[in-house]
């Protein structure tokens, strides 16, 4: 693994009405790492999450994308800028084909989406066909979005997550939803998108199987500050996190 740090926050801080959601919080991802950010409930992993994207700008502190400051960027210009995000629920288009969901996205990260629409399927065929192979979904190319089973539907965003090419993805609890046989698909899948084409990888997720079966780093957050950064074998082991979070290992 890389040492380069595609993403790095930097004493991060936000509130709402007085509350401390993120306090001072500080850490990066390097390219070809996934790195989970886990904590408890109202921990400030999403309000991390949504400062990194750009929905909302952050009170304090600094967010850095391959050396450049992207503090406070919309979404939209942090996705031209090599960012990619999947959702808790998956979306896309239900009445179009895998193929034609991504070519979509390939389509819009070119600012022509709306050009296609009404025109025959077919625009960008052989760059979405190879987004597919990516993904690991090469058989579901012209099936229709809205009779897919959920694992595949998530498989599918992973894929329109992509057409940007980009350099840091951010996976907002990827498996929620998920039957537990498709879960571990489904991070394999992105573990090996992040180390074949080094992207780096910051994901949540409640599943602590997901969480330390597939994550090279764990960040966790407790009442908005980092109290663990460390490889998933220390983290589990480290007494603040079973307190606030994982509780005690078995005797």
């Amino acid at each position: 693994m890389s040492d380069e740090r595609v993403l790095a926050v930097e004493h991060l801080s936000k509130s709402f009405d007085g509350v401390r959601a993120v306090r001072d919080v500080s850490f990066g991802v390097a390219a070809g790492e996934l790195c989970a950010l886990i904590g408890p409930n109202g921990a400030g992993k999403t309000t991390c999450f949504n400062c990194i994207n750009g929905q909302l700008a952050p009170d304090a502190g600094r967010v850095w994308l391959a050396g450049v400051d992207v503090t406070g960027r919309a979404p939209r210009d942090m996705a031209l800028s090599g960012v990619g995000r999947t959702f808790q629920v998956a979306a896309t288009f239900a009445s179009m084909t895998v193929r034609e969901n991504v070519e979509i996205a390939l389509l819009s990260h070119a600012g022509l989406a709306e050009a296609y629409f009404g025109q025959a399927s077919g625009a960008r065929r052989a760059q979405a066909d190879a987004l597919l192979e990516r993904a690991g979904i090469t058989a579901l190319a012209d099936r229709h979005c809205g009779a897919l089973p959920y694992g595949d539907a998530k498989r599918v965003e992973l894929a329109l997550a992509l057409a940007g090419n980009p350099k840091l993805l951010l996976m907002d609890e990827p498996t929620a939803g998920m039957a537990h046989a498709d879960r571990g698909a489904l991070m394999a899948a992105a573990a090996e998108l992040a180390r074949r084409d080094r992207v780096a990888v910051l994901f949540t997720e409640h599943d602590m199987d997901v969480v330390f079966g597939h994550a090279d780093r764990i960040v966790v957050l407790d009442r908005g500050r980092v109290i663990a950064d460390a490889a998933p074998e220390v983290v589990r082991a480290d007494p603040s996190v079973q307190a606030v979070y994982l509780g005690a290992p078995a005797p």
